[in-house]
């Protein structure tokens, strides 16, 4: 596999970084990537494979004996609505539209590995079958993973692999965990509502400000003692709204977090706490509560068997000291539907920063990969999936 690998991911690595630069200079937010997907399918046809495009936009294309069950590598191809500011020769020239979360370097990643793989099935170095996913609109909520899942395509697969750029990491670096690694997402609304009147006479009706700064304070609290602390369940505040007047008490108000959970059966249980906790906290002021959680994404929950394939493949094809155990994130990442409703699976964490250099952010602006990071990613990607 070595001598493989050795052979041709460095040959391919030109294309790919040519073809990530096209594709960030003309980056397409979820369920509008047509040019991008158009790219890969000519790319996979061109390699002798046969894409099956999904509805809309993405695609699904195997390599393999298509009697075995798919291992699936899985990218992401949509972009973000931010204004880029990298300054880079090949930055966005899309208005409002960047690839500020490494996306691209996704996409060369899995199409990279895809061709090692057409080669190794060609040399008969191939045991299994190999899923490519091109999946759009991971940005989306509650993701495009969901709507691949719904269409069949995935139906049979027996594990699930995905990397994503990290720019805390160095390039050649590759950040690994068991257990979860990314954070659940939902979105949280809670709105009151009450009878309104004058702040000189607060008695005489529900003092919906008051009630809902108590929903604002007791409801992390709360939360932070009926879950168990090791699940990491973190109730955040992005947006409070209510009233006009500062003598006037509003007739309704509005306050909008994120709730995020490290552990699939904390988030399955921390709705009906909420519901509970707003109901019981806004009674004794006279007003009306309506509890909104919209699901985003479960947690990327690696699976030990699939991040010990990662760590073996590293250890086949990376130097010597690639590895690195990473932090887990409170970030939500869509990956986790498939380990939640399809087979194990498990994220890597692909190093993008330039050693010595500065670390970016991710969904910001400015946010530069080292291309580096395309062939370690290539590497890494090719061999687990050959691995099995």
């Amino acid at each position: 596999m070595r001598d493989l690998v050795d052979e041709l991911a460095p040959a391919l690595v030109p294309g790919l970084v040519a073809l990530r630069r096209d594709l960030h200079a003309h980056p397409e937010l979820g369920h509008h990537e047509h040019r991008t997907t158009q790219l890969l399918a000519e790319r996979l046809e061109a390699a002798g494979l046969a894409p099956q495009l999904l509805p809309g936009t993405g695609l699904v294309c195997d390599v393999g004996d298509p009697a075995a069950a798919p291992v699936v590598l899985r990218a992401d191809i949509d972009a973000l609505p931010v204004t880029e500011t990298s300054g880079v020769p090949f930055a966005s020239t899309t208005p409002g539209t960047t690839h500020a979360c490494g996306h691209d370097v996704h996409t060369v990643v899995v199409l990279g590995a895809a061709l090692v793989l057409v080669e190794a099935h060609r040399r008969g170095l191939l045991g299994g079958r190999v899923r490519l996913l091109f999946q759009p609109a991971e940005e989306v909520t509650p993701g495009g993973a969901v709507e691949v899942l719904a269409t069949g395509v995935l139906e049979g697969a027996q594990r699930f692999y995905a990397v994503h750029c990290d720019p805390r990491l160095d390039v050649g670096r590759v950040g690994l965990r068991h257990g979860a690694i990314t954070s659940a997402s939902d979105h949280v609304r809670v709105r009151l509502r009450g009878s309104g009147g004058h702040t000189s006479r607060p008695h005489l009706t529900g003092d919906l400000v008051f009630a809902l700064g108590q929903v604002v304070t007791s409801l992390p609290a709360v939360l932070s003692r009926r879950l168990d602390p090791r699940t990491g369940v973190n109730l955040t505040w992005g947006r409070v709204e209510a009233g006009n007047a500062p003598n006037a008490i509003p007739v309704q108000g509005c306050v909008e977090g994120t709730l995020r959970v490290l552990d699939v059966a904390a988030w399955k249980e921390a709705g009906d706490i909420l519901r509970e906790v707003v109901a019981s906290v806004a009674a004794p002021y006279a007003v009306e509560a309506v509890v909104e959680i919209t699901p985003s994404v479960p947690p990327v929950d690696n699976d030990e068997d699939s991040v010990r394939a990662f760590q073996h493949a590293a250890r086949l094809v990376l130097p010597e000291g690639a590895e690195a155990r990473t932090e887990q994130s409170l970030g939500g990442e869509d990956f986790g539907w498939y380990l939640q409703d399809g087979a194990p699976g498990a994220l890597a964490r692909l190093g993008t920063r330039s050693p010595g250099g500065r670390t970016f952010d991710l969904h910001q602006g400015d946010f530069v990969a080292d291309e580096g990071a395309v062939e370690v990613g290539v590497r890494l990607v090719a061999a687990v999936a050959l691995l099995g």
